[in-house]
């Protein structure tokens, strides 16, 4: 197979493991050159202060593990998750601010310049919504009419996790969620068009997202971050060892 570049482009530092982890470092593996563009810097607040960009050199550190050849921030400070949004802090705006054409202008002259032949992107819902990952479609999608490059949507089952989601609502857990009316999250199964398997790649993807060290503080997300980095391979390859992308306009089937 002839060497391809694939730029894989994220919103926060860490959703490069959690949606691509396994998929980067196959191909880099593979022989593929590997590119990851971020959108936001990890940091809600000035970017100037102290320690702000911490995440963004656990990004470089965790690239490093999945073999990726380039890292780009495009800029933008985090837009945060909830109801909330708070105002942009002195020194960038908030993703979600961002016009999209110029957001979309800044992805595209990194395609250019890498003569990108595939686009790592988020589905229209962004996975689950927050409002960050959902820029990251619009963006992703306009940068791809800008330059004409292939596109897979990073996406997951919907309906396996809604069950889950269903079930622990049931005992009281994961109530911040409504499971009710599932059309936010992921996509259908039979809309999947690429399932990647990328257990040989388990170790790997664990060891990288222990890079992500400011992500193992307090807090419900936290303690799950720990857990994953703190399980066997083969537990992790079980329950990180798939990964899935949607192409639009291609036959649904578990190509690879």
């Amino acid at each position: 197979m002839p060497v391809k570049t694939v730029i894989a482009f994220h919103a926060h530092p860490d959703d490069e493991v959690l949606v691509t982890g396994g998929t980067l470092a196959r191909l880099a593996d593979e022989g593929h050159r590997t590119v990851i563009v971020v959108a936001c810097d990890g940091a809600m607040g000035d970017a100037r202060e102290p320690g702000a960009l911490v995440r963004l050199g656990e990004l470089r550190a965790s690239a490093e593990v999945l073999g990726v050849a380039r890292v780009v921030h495009l800029g933008y400070a985090d837009s945060g998750h909830g109801p909330l949004l708070f105002a942009d802090p002195p020194d960038r705006v908030r993703f979600v601010r961002a016009p999209i054409e110029e957001a979309a202008g800044r992805l595209a002259a990194v395609i250019r310049e890498e003569r990108a032949d595939l686009l790592l992107s988020y589905d229209p819902n962004g996975g689950y919504g927050h409002r960050d990952h959902v820029r990251v479609h619009e963006v992703g999608a306009r940068a791809a009419e800008l330059t004409g490059v292939r596109v897979l949507e990073a996406t997951v089952p919907r309906e396996p996790v809604v069950r889950i989601g269903r079930a622990l609502q049931a005992v009281r857990v994961l109530r911040r969620y409504d499971f009710a009316d599932p059309s936010w999250f992921g996509s259908p199964r039979a809309a999947i068009t690429h399932r990647v398997d990328v257990r040989r790649y388990a170790a790997v993807k664990r060891a990288a997202l222990a890079q992500h060290q400011t992500q193992m503080g307090k807090g419900r997300g936290s303690r799950l971050h720990r857990i994953m980095i703190s399980l066997p391979v083969p537990l992790y390859a079980a329950l990180a060892g798939r990964e899935w992308f949607v192409e639009r306009g291609a036959r649904t089937d578990s190509k690879e």
